[in-house]
């Protein structure tokens, strides 16, 4: 088994929208087709992919440096001698060559994007979802049969009000949803305060609604907004300042008796490393959202899941970071706590299947090979132009 081609192309986020600190109106995003000289159904075998949502396109790594190793390797080198399967932790290796360790930025994003077509790849060459392949390849017994999802949105528009606020949030509670996550941070305090408010008016207790500040305070805005947000008991308060200042996480920890979440800005195992060690994060309630796509890949978010479990902490509180199918198929595979989802943004990325049904807060894997891109048709027609 052998790659013969490798096809890139950046495309843009539909999505008008902005955090507290990040229009997302110019984002794009890199799309991946491994194409193998394997037959499925009369068609060369593809594994599709990208490079997660909320950065940009890697089309500069991955173009000259990335997929050039990938196509210049033996083919042999990059096998599974046992399954003679492209081998995923072998294209990563590949993909790597000649990089320095640490400086983990875009070329973890780039690299994520190749591993994690393998993985698709091979569990359409086995005709299973990739879920069960994930699971399998961790010597996991099954994959979770129902996975608790939340919907993620609660952006700042333009000219967004609290009706609109609301508006959404019913929406997504209408199609199944019952646990949420709106921004923070990109008001006033006070505004906000009267958001989160508004918000669950519509969401009910505070442990259906989870806010993110995407690392917006210093440590005494920080603290403030916290102190204010206490009374609400929410889900968890997310990203609260640098998702590198270890120190700042630490002490808000401290003050603040709410769940806290962070790590989707963490792109390697020592990163997590870090966070455990001095970010003050608490085994019995704290959030860990790596994202594989971000991440260099399923290979080594696995190593960051047993890096946080050798520290006495447990997987189920692993929410990744992403709100799409890849996500959705990794929790499943790896038995983690629950799956973000973009039901209305980041299009044509966010989101699962069409027609996937979301059941008081639960989502069960479809039967389909792979991640299921193909039953995306917004999705599955970005990736049938990089053929044309």
């Amino acid at each position: 088994m052998k790659i013969v081609k490798i096809f890139e192309q950046p495309v843009r986020l539909k999505s008008s929208i902005s955090n507290a600190l990040v229009d997302f109106s110019t984002h794009t995003v890199s799309i991946i087709a491994v194409v193998t000289d394997k037959i499925i159904d009369g068609k060369p075998a593809v594994g599709l992919s990208f490079n997660s949502i909320g950065r940009f396109d890697q089309s500069g790594i991955l173009r000259n440096r990335m997929i050039p190793r990938l196509l210049n390797a033996k083919p042999e080198t990059l096998l599974n001698p046992a399954s003679e399967k492209l081998c995923p932790e072998k294209i990563l290796k590949c993909a790597m060559q000649n990089e320095k360790p640490g400086g983990h930025g875009d070329r973890a994003h780039a690299a994520s994007a190749l591993e994690i077509a393998i993985w698709d790849l091979n569990a359409k060459l086995e005709d299973e979802p990739a879920a069960v392949t994930i699971a399998k390849h961790f010597n996991r017994d099954s994959v979770i049969p129902k996975i608790s999802v939340y919907a993620a949105g609660g952006y700042y528009y333009d000219g967004q009000h609290k009706q609109a606020l609301q508006d959404e949030i019913s929406g997504y509670k209408d199609s199944g949803f019952t646990l949420f996550k709106m921004k923070i941070g990109g008001a006033s305090m006070s505004e906000d305060i009267q958001r989160i408010e508004a918000a669950l008016e519509i969401a009910g207790e505070g442990h259906n609604l989870a806010v993110d500040a995407n690392g917006r305070f210093d440590l005494s805005q920080a603290t403030a907004y916290g102190q204010a947000m206490a009374p609400y008991k929410l889900r968890w308060y997310e990203e609260a300042g640098d998702p590198l200042d270890y120190d700042l996480n630490s002490q808000l920890a401290r003050v603040y008796n709410g769940p806290l979440a962070t790590g989707e800005n963490l792109f390697s195992r020592q990163d997590v490393k870090n966070l455990v060690m001095y970010g003050g994060m608490r085994p019995d309630s704290d959030i860990f959202q790596m994202d594989p796509g971000l991440s260099y890949g399923i290979t080594e978010y696995a190593k960051m899941i047993k890096e946080i479990e050798s520290q006495g902490y447990d997987r189920k509180f692993a929410y990744p970071h992403g709100g799409q199918l890849m996500g959705f198929h990794i929790v499943a595979g790896l038995g983690l706590g629950g799956c973000e989802v973009y039901p209305k943004v980041f299009q044509p990325m966010g989101g699962f299947q069409d027609g996937a049904i979301i059941d008081n807060g639960f989502a069960t894997i479809p039967d389909l090979p792979g991640f299921g891109f193909e039953k995306k048709l917004n999705l599955a027609n970005q990736f049938a132009d990089l053929f044309k």
